[in-house]
């Protein structure tokens, strides 16, 4: 009797362990939601039901709110990365480059951005595949009557690796000026860290009416997130040369959710400049879509 009622004893927790167990486990995790609508409505929420035809969202300042299917643009589904003591923080909107160079990182299919640096410089990137991405871009010249125009081609392959914590890359800028002579840039890309702080290291060689350069081109670049909507960017090229040439462009991006604005000092390694001279001022834009 004694022992039956000790093996009670230790076998009673254990079922209960095991049901509580079960129950949670069919109790389904709630999905945050973030809903974009034709309309430009965005709603965010928890999803509450769902039917071939509508969703119920559970939002903090409406309540639910029942948005039909036919009316939502885009959905995503939020991660608990996504917020940040409570508060949603949206996706990085130019998490693959930095002011003027690429990171490793792939531009994610059907996604992409039209960026433009001192009114002069126009690149488009779309994201063909997850993998590869192709853009062109020209400076438009023949606006003020000149014939000259350079315009190039900018396509990139990347391929994740270790958990995606580091990216590999190889690309290339290939342009010339149209009617004149050819010119680009053929370069391989490492990436370490995420779409929000992360550091690149990159090794190309630059070439001209079919020759290679001398000397490679080094670059070493950087991105951190310092808050819902600024980054401190830069990138930074260097020729080891004898002459040790380069350049340092440092700065800060401000990128809300639609667009991003990058604000830089372009400065040479090797300044005879006085020393009030910082850098020069570099303006660039950039829109994704």
């Amino acid at each position: 009797m004694k022992t039956k009622l000790i093996f009670s004893v230790l076998l009673i927790p254990l079922i209960l362990l095991f049901l509580a167990q079960h129950a949670l486990a069919q109790v389904p995790e709630p999905v945050t939601v973030r809903i974009e609508t034709r309309d430009g409505s965005i709603f965010q929420g928890e999803l509450i039901s769902e039917t071939d035809l509508e969703l119920v969202v559970r939002t903090v300042s409406s309540g639910d709110i029942t948005i039909q299917k036919a009316n939502i643009k885009r959905m995503k589904t939020l991660s608990a990365q996504a917020f940040r003591n409570g508060e949603y923080w949206h996706e990085n909107p130019q998490s693959t480059r930095y002011f003027f160079v690429p990171n490793a990182m792939g531009l994610p299919k059907g996604q992409g951005y039209y960026q433009n640096v001192l009114l002069f410089f126009n690149n488009v990137n779309y994201g063909l595949t997850n993998n590869f991405s192709l853009g062109v871009g020209i400076v438009p010249v023949f606006l003020f009557g000149e014939s000259e125009t350079p315009v190039w081609i900018l396509p990139k392959f990347s391929i994740p690796i270790k958990s995606e914590s580091v990216h590999v890359a190889v690309g290339a800028m290939i342009g010339g000026v149209i009617g004149e002579a050819s010119f680009g840039l053929l370069y391989g890309m490492t990436t370490y860290g995420n779409r929000d702080n992360n550091i690149s290291l990159g090794l190309g060689y630059g070439y001209a009416d079919g020759e290679l350069a001398n000397a490679p081109l080094v670059t070493l670049s950087g991105m951190y997130r310092l808050s819902k909507r600024w980054y401190a960017v830069t990138d930074n090229y260097f020729v080891p040369t004898k002459t040790s040439n380069g350049l340092l462009n440092f700065g800060v991006r401000w990128a809300p959710e639609r667009v991003a604005i990058d604000f830089s000092l372009l400065r040479l390694l090797e300044d005879n400049t006085d020393g009030d001279f910082i850098g020069i001022p570099m303006v660039g834009v950039s829109i994704p879509f």
